[in-house]
């Protein structure tokens, strides 16, 4: 679903012959359904919903005996919904008779991508115990050496300097400063 196929549906798609589900809702499809549709025998879910598919309904798809979901809602078929045990025992039917309300989804071609307020919040919540459990371990023993190296980078080294002291009979002696 959603992504942003173009064109027709292959011919070869008949040959996924243990496929359960396909969804290539909301793409931008055309031409006719694939007869060879009606050779996925295992397919229990289809969805081919708000694309530009045209033409006829293929008979070819009552062969689908354990089909449960099947959408071609928002495209532009014509004709009559083949007849067929299992099409029979769908809920809804949208023909002559029956005409479903247009779709009321508004879809953009670039879908915004959005965090919910859980997943934001449990990540605010983990790195507030992280930073807890850090900040004690710190309070408890000091400055852990790895923890610095890791967070902090090199540690501080103490820098020695050698001056040169002059002396009174005019000898010079190294004197350690720190």
């Amino acid at each position: 679903s959603r992504n942003k196929f173009e064109g027709e549906i292959p011919n070869g798609i008949g040959e996924l012959h243990e496929l359960k589900g396909l969804n290539l809702s909301h793409n931008r499809l055309v031409g006719h359904i694939p007869q060879s549709m009606g050779n996925l025998t295992n397919l229990e879910s289809l969805d081919l919903s708000s694309n530009m598919l045209t033409g006829v309904i293929p008979a070819e798809l009552t062969n689908l005996g354990f089909l449960e979901v099947f959408n071609l809602s928002n495209n532009h078929l014509v004709g009559e919904i083949p007849q067929g045990p299992q099409f029979n025992t769908f809920s809804k039917n949208c023909g002559p008779d029956h005409h479903s309300p247009p779709s009321t989804n508004n879809f953009s071609n670039e879908e915004k991508f959005e965090f919910g307020w859980k997943p934001v919040a449990i990540g605010y919540g983990c790195g507030f115990v992280i930073g807890i459990d850090i900040g004690y371990l710190v309070f408890l023993i000091g400055k852990p050496r790895w923890l610095v190296m890791i967070f902090g980078g090199q540690p501080k080294r103490r820098v020695i300097r050698r001056t040169r002291v002059g002396r009174s009979n005019g000898s010079t002696q190294m004197v350690q400063m720190s």
